[in-house]
């Protein structure tokens, strides 16, 4: 039996003290630390979990432990229990600027959706066709918060900030050709960003975009 004191203090109170519960990040984790984290959360199915970052072999390991488990290979995220909580507050939008940034789109999508909201998924509206985010701003401009997610020049944040009211969460991802600097380029677009109301997000953190869309969308 996996001693989890070796390797792991869990945050079993963070959902009480914070309104969220703790997620795992898995990369850096062996396949038998998450199984220990996966065994130990078996006995609080009160608290929502998200395994994220997680290869295949770590997602093995969780649903060794806990069979039933969504994974979702895309987002490389895991959550336990596999059914979201009812949604609450106000909705949330995921955009995505191209299917290359897909990845971290859903792992937004998922974290927003399993911290307790509704959230719709936008996909391939970036800059290179500006019509394609127009035809969404009935969706964009009811959310009350909006995740964009682009790579490449990373301008779409400040394009969708510019056309509606809700607060805007920016994620550059680390998509595009040798001067992005994997994701660099972006991150430094979305920095500068003209429009106000624009938060930005390390580079490829859909879970950390998804949380604070939550939080901002999180009821009154």
């Amino acid at each position: 039996m996996t001693d989890l004191s070796a390797f792991a203090d869990l945050d079993l109170d963070r959902a009480r003290r914070r309104g969220y519960p703790e997620a795992v990040f898995c990369a850096g984790k062996t396949e038998s630390q998450v199984a220990g984290i996966a065994a130990e959360m078996r006995t609080h199915p009160e608290v929502v979990t998200l395994f994220t970052r997680a290869t295949e072999a770590h997602a093995a390991a969780v649903r060794k432990e806990l069979p039933d488990a969504l994974h979702d290979e895309e987002a490389c995220l895991l959550a336990w229990p596999p059914t979201p909580p009812a949604p609450t507050g106000g909705p949330v939008a995921v955009v995505a600027a191209g299917t290359s940034d897909l990845p971290v789109a859903r792992e937004a999508l998922l974290t927003a959706r399993y911290l307790g909201r509704h959230a719709d998924l936008v996909v391939d509206v970036g800059v290179a066709g500006l019509h394609r985010i127009l035809g969404h701003l009935d969706l964009l401009r009811r959310a009350r918060a909006v995740v964009v997610v682009a790579g490449m020049d990373g301008a779409l944040p400040g394009v969708v900030a510019g056309l509606i009211s809700a607060p805007v969460v920016a994620v550059p991802t680390s998509v595009g050709y040798g001067a992005a600097f994997e994701g660099l380029a972006a991150l430094l677009t979305m920095l500068n960003a003209c429009a106000p109301g624009v938060a930005v997000v390390n580079i490829d953190n859909g879970y950390g975009a998804g949380h604070l869309a939550a939080q901002i969308a999180a009821p009154a």
